[in-house]
């Protein structure tokens, strides 16, 4: 059985993200005093006097739709309240009800979950003078909180837990998701993909490049596993990145890539490789992921032969990734995505592969009688043990008489013959050098 859920509502610029930062005691919520920072829902962990629940940060409801994103925004929203057990309804101290408030709260009053009226902003304790006038909202007696100091938060959490306790809920499960990662430049249809793999619009899908500001994590099951997929930020150089809030989107992205076990790079196949492709890819390697490139768009691909084409052209300027398999897919007609969740398992399954120490070596003695080796001037380098020391990236520790004498040439070597042999498909390999007279 699932945590229960606790959705934050209101208009934009309330400060819905600020407050749920502080209940989650976390900064996975992007907060800016920009408008509509907050576009798709996301989901946090939270905990109250020992009721574990989750906690849902919603876009900024306005009913009007002068902004492109504003419909989908506003459907999310919803979408979030609708399948909460209590939800809070923030408004603003400072500037008093506005009409979008009342409309809003008319709209919640015909759920079934109970909700609880949260006036923001609220900065002075004891001054509560502002929030008589939203009585009229119908919701019951307001609570007055103030986001920034966390003045009022505890008597707000007190009533959502009392809420809280008549739901049958369970302690958090033991985290067995494999953590997947969707990463790729802006617009190239990761949010369509993430939409497609979990099964349900949870992502808002625009073709307008950088939709998407937050990382979103969706655990989904797939034929008994368990996979906690994360659509990110598209990711520019940070010498591209204006808004403060694209840059702080690129950080939540970043953060996803450090977390993730497979990262999914997605390329669009109707631009071919470009050098953010490359770099997104860099990051990725840089963090040590497991790596699935998938070619998404297949079905806007003029032929089978463009395909090939860019196939080759990522293993050319691509070799530092080389060890990814690459899928060609089409998120908008699903065609090829089934394949995405093989790649995903056997990729996480090389990354967290463990070879047995007697195997190695029984290896290496076979790589010895090969001959190959490195020189430099009298030392002659000499392989003589070997041992796995690490997964998650697979690492391998060698010792070796001169490990100084180690050069890339040879590094490559070595792992091209770990691959031939123990089959790290989809996986980075780590070697270290030791010396051992």
């Amino acid at each position: 059985m699932a945590l229960p859920i606790v959705a934050v509502v209101g208009r934009p610029n309330v400060g819905k993200s600020t407050l749920v930062n502080r209940i989650a005691q976390a900064q996975d919520a992007i907060v800016h005093e920009m408008r509509g920072v907050t576009r798709d829902r996301s989901y946090h962990e939270a905990e109250w006097n020992g009721i574990h629940f989750t906690l849902i940060d919603t876009g900024g409801i306005e009913m009007s739709d002068d902004d492109a994103f504003q419909g989908s925004i506003r459907k999310q929203a919803f979408m979030g309240a609708e399948e909460a057990d209590v939800v809070v309804f923030l408004v603003d101290g400072r500037t008093g009800i506005v009409p979008d408030d009342v409309e809003v709260a008319r709209i919640l009053k015909r759920g079934k979950a109970p909700v609880l009226l949260a006036v923001n902003k609220l900065d002075t304790p004891g001054v509560e003078d502002p929030i008589w006038e939203f009585y009229q909202l119908g919701l019951g007696d307001p609570f007055p909180v103030s986001a920034v100091h966390g003045n009022g938060t505890g008597d707000l959490l007190d009533a959502v837990v009392d809420h809280l306790r008549g739901i049958e809920h369970e302690e958090p499960e033991p985290d067995d998701a494999i953590n997947v990662a969707i990463i790729g430049r802006p617009n190239a249809g990761k949010s369509s993909l993430t939409n497609r793999l979990i099964g349900q619009d949870r992502s808002i899908v625009s073709d307008v490049a950088g939709t998407t500001r937050d990382a979103i994590d969706t655990v989904v099951e797939h034929e008994g596993k368990r996979y906690r997929i994360v659509d990110t930020a598209g990711l520019r150089r940070k010498s591209q990145i204006d808004e403060d809030v694209e840059y702080y989107g690129f950080v939540r992205a970043m953060r996803a890539i450090d977390r993730a076990d497979v990262a999914l790079l997605v390329i669009d196949a109707t631009l071919g490789l470009t050098d953010q492709d490359q770099r997104v890819a860099g990051y990725a390697a840089e963090r040590n992921c497991a790596i699935v490139v998938l070619l998404n768009k297949r079905d806007a691909v003029e032929s089978g032969e463009v395909l090939e084409d860019l196939r080759d052209r990522i293993g050319d300027r691509m070799m530092f990734v080389g060890f990814a398999p690459v899928i060609s897919i089409s998120a908008l007609t699903g065609k090829g995505v089934s394949r995405i969740w093989g790649a995903v398992d056997t990729a996480f399954e090389n990354y967290s592969k463990r070879v047995s120490t007697s195997k190695l070596n029984i290896w290496l003695e076979g790589l010895r009688e090969f001959g190959h080796t490195v020189t430099k001037g009298k030392k002659v380098l000499r392989l003589k043990y070997a041992t796995q020391t690490r997964t998650c990236p697979p690492e391998f520790t060698f010792f070796c008489n001169h490990p100084e004498i180690v050069n890339d040439n040879f590094e490559r070597y070595l792992e091209n013959r770990l691959r031939q042999e123990f089959d790290f498909a989809g996986t980075p390999i780590r070697l270290k050098f030791k010396r051992r007279d």
